[in-house]
């Protein structure tokens, strides 16, 4: 140990193993001390493919594991690719750059295997292939970029680290208050990268702070891209305080952008960046942009969730649509409906569909876009799910034959399993982001009902994270 009580200990030829959980590879090592005889405690590095051999200096000491990062990469794996982004490394975002796709996939596909039979305990069927993305880079349909009065500084620029320098891009791990500034984010599509250089621009041009988290204080914070197959783009720009700055920039942003469809702005003096709880104020532009997906047209607009992977989106649904089984006749409870766009892909082929989701303008745009899309069999209802599906919301709206459920990242709370294990459907297609609570969710429901089919399908390429649907029957 140091003496500041920082770990110094560099560990000399790591042959790295595996992939394992949260982004990152796994080795084992010995240190002093250790059994000679035995594997090694188990070593997790970050940024490391399977077969490199590496220096890694310890970031972390535990009785059963260590964590550390590479110093030096003695010899690489054949197998590892050069990355694509000049932030790699440094940026949190696309940690699985150096790895060849399909080994990402394999890794996925493993991950949800071992999070449903080792959290949740629970038998799984054979699964299907998971879906890979047809774009693995530009995927993305939508990025939040952050401003901080004190940028990240890199490792070899010689600046102190103290000195207080803007930046606008996306925040450090670890650092909440440090923002790594964006040159080019292979993302998204432009006009993203330019818009976000623009905005920059002016705010150093002008003079205007950039958002200090620490203090809760200045002029620009946030802002939010949004952009469509078919070229349309939502810009939301957001502010730390009311200023008589906000319209000339607003001015200048949509005049050097003909190209926004719909410019937006937020003055938000709270104290996080979350925009849910805010008024968007529409500068120019549309009210909002259309996404299409097979003959529907889905009305996006500055607060609703959409999934953030156009194509593995039209992927995910379609399967979705698949594990449900219908035959017309049927009555589905859609929970977590968002825009309504699970349901409305789904009615045609449903007798009734029930969408439920928390934020009230998504529920808006669900009944839009039901109009828009000449869809009469969907109902939607805003409100706290735990509140809203009660056993007398299900008297009222009638018992579903299938229910498909959607949740955010965190699952489903124990009230809303308890009410649909009481309303019992005959099947649940169970749509998640995070397959370790969705495994936890269904150890709940696991005396009811078994998993029948397993398909996963990878929305963000680069990342460790993976989506997943479960089909569930009555046992």
């Amino acid at each position: 140990m140091s003496r500041k009580g920082k770990l110094d200990i560099v560990l000399n030829d790591i042959v790295i193993d595996d992939i394992a959980a949260e982004g990152k590879s796994i080795a084992h090592a010995r240190l002093e001390g250790d059994d000679p005889e035995s594997p090694g405690r188990v070593l997790f590095v970050e940024f490391a493919v399977p077969g490199d051999v590496v220096d890694v200096k310890l970031t972390r000491k535990k009785k059963s594991f260590l964590e550390g990062r590479i110093v030096r990469i003695k010899k690489p794996a054949e197998q590892r690719l050069k990355p694509f982004c000049p932030h790699f490394g440094v940026c949190g975002g696309c940690r699985w750059q150096p790895l060849p796709y399909d080994i990402q996939l394999s890794a996925k596909q493993r991950q949800v295997y071992d999070q449903l039979t080792r959290i949740g305990h629970l038998k799984v069927p054979d699964f299907q292939p998971i879906i890979g993305s047809e774009k693995t880079v530009l995927y993305r349909n939508k990025l939040e970029f952050s401003a901080s009065s004190k940028r990240w500084i890199l490792p070899g620029e010689d600046i102190d680290v103290n000195t207080s320098l803007p930046g606008l891009g996306f925040h450090v791990g670890k650092f909440f208050d440090k923002v790594l500034d964006i040159e080019r984010c292979y993302l998204q599509r432009e006009p993203a990268n330019a818009i976000r250089l623009a905005v920059k621009e002016y705010l150093l041009d002008n003079d205007l702070s950039f958002y200090n988290i620490r203090e809760n204080s200045g002029f620009f914070r946030n802002m939010f891209v949004r952009t469509t197959d078919d070229g349309q783009v939502m810009v939301i720009l957001c502010f730390g305080t009311d200023s008589p700055d906000i319209k000339p920039m607003l001015e200048h942003i949509r005049l050097k952008f003909p190209e926004i469809s719909s410019l937006y702005y937020v003055i938000n003096t709270k104290g996080n960046d979350s925009i849910s709880d805010q008024e968007c104020v529409l500068y120019s532009g549309q009210p909002a942009i259309y996404e299409k997906m097979e003959n529907l047209s889905f009305r996006i607009g500055p607060k609703s969730f959409y999934q953030t992977n156009t194509g593995q989106a039209l992927q995910l649904y379609r399967k979705t649509r698949e594990f449900a089984s219908l035959d017309g006749t049927q009555t589905v409870y859609d929970l977590y409906t968002g825009t309504g766009t699970i349901a409305q892909f789904v009615s045609s082929q449903a007798a009734k569909v029930i969408g439920i989701e928390y934020v009230p303008e998504a529920v808006e745009d669900a009944k839009i876009n039901a109009a828009a899309n000449n869809i009469h069999n969907c109902e939607f209802y805003a409100g706290d799910m735990k509140e809203i599906l009660t056993d007398s919301f299900i008297a009222q709206h009638g018992r579903p034959d299938v229910m498909i459920v959607d949740p955010p990242r965190a699952g489903m709370h124990p009230d809303v399993v308890s009410t649909i294990l009481r309303a019992l459907p005959e099947r649940i297609i169970y749509v998640s982001c995070n397959p370790a609570s969705q495994a936890r969710d269904i150890a709940l429901m696991a005396d009811k009902y078994k998993i029948t089919a397993v398909q996963p399908v990878d929305m963000f390429p680069h990342t460790q994270h993976v989506e997943n649907i479960c089909k569930l029957e009555l046992c």
